[in-house]
Formats: C-alpha cells, sequence, structure tokens
C-alpha cells in the first residue's frame, strides 16, 4: 500500500516548489549581501523548520487532520484576536514577536481555515452536493469564513483576507454552487465597491489613487512602484547579474526581499528568470487543479482547490502590484519572498497537495 501511494503522488507539485525556493534563495543572497546575508540565512532555518510539518501533512491522512480542524480553527482564532493587542509593525497588528523571531498567526491560521472550511462544507452536503445551495446552509459556510477575514481586515492586513476570499471562492465553485449566487454575488460586488471605497481608510485610499497614478507622489507613497517597474525594466532579458543590479544594490528598492523580490529578480536576473518563475506557477497552479479534480472525495477536491486559491492570488497579487497592474497590498511572492510563517504555511499546503494526490482512486487500482 505504501508503494502505491507514493507511485500515485504528483511529486511535481514538490519539485517545482523546491525550485521557486531556490530561486528565491539566489535573490535574498544578493538582497541580503549589505546586511551580512541576515535574512538570507534564516530563510534556511526556515526551510529547514518547514520540513517535518511538510512530512507530518504528506504522512497523515488528510481525513484525520481534518477531523481536527474544528479545534485547530478555534485556537487559530483566539491568535488572530490576541494579535489585535500587539504593538504596531509598519502599521499593522499582525505579528507576535518572540525575541528576534516574528510569527505571522493569519499566515499559518490559511491552511486552518481551508481544512474547516472543507471540513464543514463537506458534512454540509452528507445529503448530496446540491445541499449547498440551501440558504441556511451556505450562510453558515460563509459565516464562519467571515470571522477571520474580519480579525485580519482589523490588523489591518487585506492583502492576506483577500487571500482568504479567493481560497474561498475557489471551493464554493467546485462545491456545486447554483449559478444564481455567482450573479448575485457579482452584482452585490458591483454595487459595494463605490460605497467600500468611500468608506476606507485615508493610507487604503492613498495606495489606491497612488496605484492609478504613481507619479502624483515620487517620493512618497508612489517611491516604491516607480523603483520597482525601473528594477523590473532595467534587466531587460538577461538581467545586470547577480549583486549587480542598481535599484536593489544601492538601496532604492524596498522592501526587496518581501514584498519587491520579483523586482531583484527582474533587475539582476532578467526577463528569462521571471518568465521561469511564471511557468512554474502556471504549472503548480494547473498540477493542483488536478488534483483536486481527481481527489477520492469532495473533501480532499475542497482542500486542493482552496490551496490553489492561496496560491494563485498570492502569484497574481504580487507580481501584479511588483510590476504596476495592481495596488500595493504587501503579500508575498509563495516560495521567493522572506518570511518563515509564509515558507511554513506553504510548505504545509504542499505536503497536503501530496498527500491528497497519494490517495486518489487510482492508487489502490
Amino acid at each position: 500500500m505504501k508503494k502505491k501511494l507514493l507511485k500515485n503522488t504528483e511529486w511535481t507539485i514538490l519539485i517545482v516548489s523546491l525550485l521557486l525556493f531556490v530561486i528565491g534563495l539566489v535573490a535574498l543572497f544578493s538582497a541580503t549581501q549589505s546586511t551580512e546575508y541576515g535574512e538570507f540565512k534564516k530563510q534556511i532555518q526556515w526551510f529547514v523548520v518547514s520540513i517535518p510539518f511538510l512530512i507530518l501533512a504528506y504522512c497523515i491522512d488528510y481525513n484525520v487532520i481534518a477531523r481536527f480542524s474544528t479545534v485547530i480553527y478555534i485556537i487559530s482564532l483566539g491568535l488572530l484576536v490576541g494579535v489585535l493587542f500587539t504593538e504596531p509593525i509598519n502599521g499593522a497588528r499582525s505579528w507576535y514577536q518572540f525575541g528576534g523571531t516574528s510569527i505571522q498567526p493569519s499566515e499559518l491560521s490559511k491552511i486552518v481555515v481551508i481544512l474547516f472550511i472543507s471540513f464543514l462544507i463537506n458534512k454540509l452536503q452528507i445529503r448530496g452536493r446540491k445541499q449547498i445551495n440551501k440558504i441556511w446552509k451556505l450562510f453558515i459556510a460563509l459565516f464562519f469564513m467571515a470571522i477571520p477575514i474580519g480579525l485580519i481586515i482589523l490588523q489591518p492586513d487585506y492583502g492576506t483576507a483577500m487571500a482568504y476570499i479567493f481560497a474561498m471562492l475557489f471551493i464554493l465553485f467546485i462545491s456545486g454552487i447554483d449559478k444564481k449566487y455567482i450573479i448575485i454575488a457579482c452584482l452585490c460586488v458591483a454595487v459595494l465597491v463605490p460605497v467600500v471605497y468611500h468608506k476606507l481608510p485615508e493610507h487604503a485610499l492613498k495606495r489606491i489613487e497612488v496605484f492609478l497614478n504613481p507619479e502624483s507622489d515620487p517620493r512618497g507613497d508612489g517611491y516604491n512602484i516607480i523603483q520597482s517597474k525601473l528594477a523590473i525594466g532595467a534587466g531587460q532579458l538577461l538581467g545586470m547579474g547577480l549583486l549587480q543590479g542598481n535599484q536593489t544594490q544601492l538601496g532604492f528598492l524596498y522592501p526587496k526581499t518581501t514584498d519587491f523580490i520579483f523586482s531583484v529578480i527582474g533587475e539582476e536576473l532578467g526577463f528569462i528568470a521571471t518568465a521561469t518563475i511564471l511557468v512554474l506557477y502556471v504549472v503548480l497552479v494547473t498540477k493542483i487543479i488536478y488534483i483536486a479534480k481527481t481527489a477520492k472525495d469532495n473533501l480532499g477536491s475542497y482542500i486542493a482547490i482552496g490551496i490553489g486559491g492561496i496560491f494563485f492570488f498570492h502569484m497574481i497579487e504580487n507580481i501584479g502590484m511588483t510590476i504596476g497592474l495592481l495596488p500595493i497590498t504587501g503579500v508575498p511572492l509563495p516560495f521567493v519572498s522572506y518570511g518563515g510563517s509564509s515558507l511554513i504555511t506553504n510548505f504545509i499546503c504542499i505536503g497536503l497537495l501530496l498527500n491528497i494526490s497519494s490517495r486518489r482512486q487510482k492508487s489502490y487500482l
């Protein structure tokens, strides 16, 4: 049985994630030379810490893991409430500080929420997939998803909140939800966007205005995006060379190890490297969709597609904001950007995907 599980595992997603991680390490090595490679070394340490979590997520049947999701969900809500009482960093209360280490609960809660919502919807559909279209059942699913999203918005961290929303949308889309709800949701968004826009806090409005016209504040809020576009443009086809990027090495690009790591790669390694990253993400998301499609049960499908929604949003948002196509939200690039909480969460997700793929029905043929 173990040989069948190993043989049926979709190892491509692990290989792709490791390739992205290596590319990120190369970029971090260059971006941190002025700080004696501090974040580069820490990223390697976080990778080592991630390995046992990945192995556990792969080895323990995801159905067993999902049974404990309710308890873990409650714990994660407690962490999201507690972080609101911490000291703000860069205007947001998103991190617990333990000495020199920062833990971001909203990152670690992503997989917890996906597991719980997938488990919940699967239970609500015990009499059939169409059960999710009953108003009260759909309300229950949306209610329990809205709680962590609301807490994250209070931090405030709109980018991470959007990642949760994407995960929920992906799960609902394949859960058999009626098209009428999709149409109603789209109409509600169209009506609410103008209202919400005028209710946004000043700093959020400023980000949108700068996104539409960065040159309106080139030394203020528009500075980062202007420098990012200059860096990517300067890289051209093959890049300026590792450790040779002007914006990167002279400190014009900030924060270059997290939000704008893609810009570092574009400047120093060029279009070929950035195009390679895009191809790798397309392969990753495509494989995740395939795993969701071929999972042995609905629970596996929901977990897989929820993870796919998270990765898809992070890829689109991070790359989009670095080239000026989307507003800056501080969303990291999965496996590439520096960040311990993000890296551990991402590799747990990969472990679960390997888990789901290994237990597909064809593994027992």
